[in-house]
């Protein structure tokens, strides 16, 4: 079987960029503080929009985001979100914008208190669930959980923002703190192998 025969998740459809995001990196492990960062940011960005649309935009964002170093977002001041509302490659909504900026300066409390941004989610990750159906309509239907719930109050009491627990679940499925590729997709255990290999689960 050619890897364009193989079985995926419905949603990627057949565009490339959205295949290539689905084949290598959806729900594997993201452990690095940068990497967490972009994630939550771009999953709030998504709000209200398609992920496609962010996906097309990412090397944007990165550019415009100072690569999602958050050290360096939470310095940014009125003249750089002017500058954000200008750039016409990104989103431009003043709320998302802004709630980036506000949440890299909890990002940095956060690492401080935890000592990465990793450790803080780990806390939130989903462990295996034999319970727990992995077909295409139970997938569909299930768009938060309670783990999901909890992050975005932790995350809210925080001082963050644009992180309800609808994003937060789509955050936690791209990051792997949950393995949410359906039963047939030939992703899928190699996501799970992923996980336990990198001690998120085991």
């Amino acid at each position: 079987m050619t890897i364009e025969n193989l079985k995926r998740c419905w949603w990627c459809g057949d565009d490339p960029l959205y295949v290539r995001y689905h084949d290598e990196e959806w729900g594997r492990p993201v452990v690095d503080d940068i990497g967490l960062f972009e994630r939550l940011s771009l999953e709030g960005f998504q709000a209200g929009l398609s992920w496609i649309t962010i996906l097309r935009k990412r090397e944007n964002f990165r550019a415009a985001f100072a690569g999602f170093n958050f050290e360096k977002i939470a310095k940014f001041t009125e003249k750089d979100v002017q500058r954000l509302l200008a750039d016409q490659t990104i989103v431009r909504h003043a709320g998302k914008i802004t709630a980036t900026i506000n949440n890299a300066q909890n990002a940095i409390d956060l690492r401080n208190e935890f000592g990465s941004l990793y450790r803080y989610f780990k806390q939130f990750i989903v462990k295996p669930d034999q319970s727990v159906s992995y077909n295409l309509d139970d997938i569909k239907a299930r768009t938060m959980t309670k783990e999901s719930i909890a992050l975005s109050k932790d995350l809210r009491a925080r001082g963050f923002k644009f992180v309800g627990p609808m994003t937060m679940y789509a955050l936690m499925q791209a990051t792997g703190m949950v393995n949410d590729h359906v039963e047939e997709c030939f992703v899928r255990a190699d996501v799970e192998k992923a996980r336990r290999c990198d001690t998120l689960i085991l």
